[in-house]
């Protein structure tokens, strides 16, 4: 499942993210964030990290630098 999330995620870099330039306010940005959230996390983990960044995602958010957590226990703490 984190396979084919991933490739959707992908496709996205590869036709939709060009057309729409570099406007991302993080770094990574969110597209590679759900890619390694994905790989370290698994498909739930992941998306529940992904859905959190992406809901930062916004002119009133100032942005920065936002990793993604080394241990689930540190990405729990971010979660809430």
């Amino acid at each position: 499942m984190s396979n084919i999330l991933i490739l959707i995620v992908k496709i996205y870099q590869w036709t939709l993210s060009p057309w729409l330039g570099q406007n991302c306010r993080f770094y990574p940005t969110c597209s590679n964030y759900s890619i390694e959230s994905l790989r370290r996390y698994g498909p739930w983990k992941g998306l529940r990290l992904t859905v959190r960044r992406l809901s930062k995602c916004h002119p009133l958010h100032e942005g920065g630098i936002d990793e993604v957590p080394e241990t689930w226990e540190a990405a729990k703490e971010k979660v809430r």
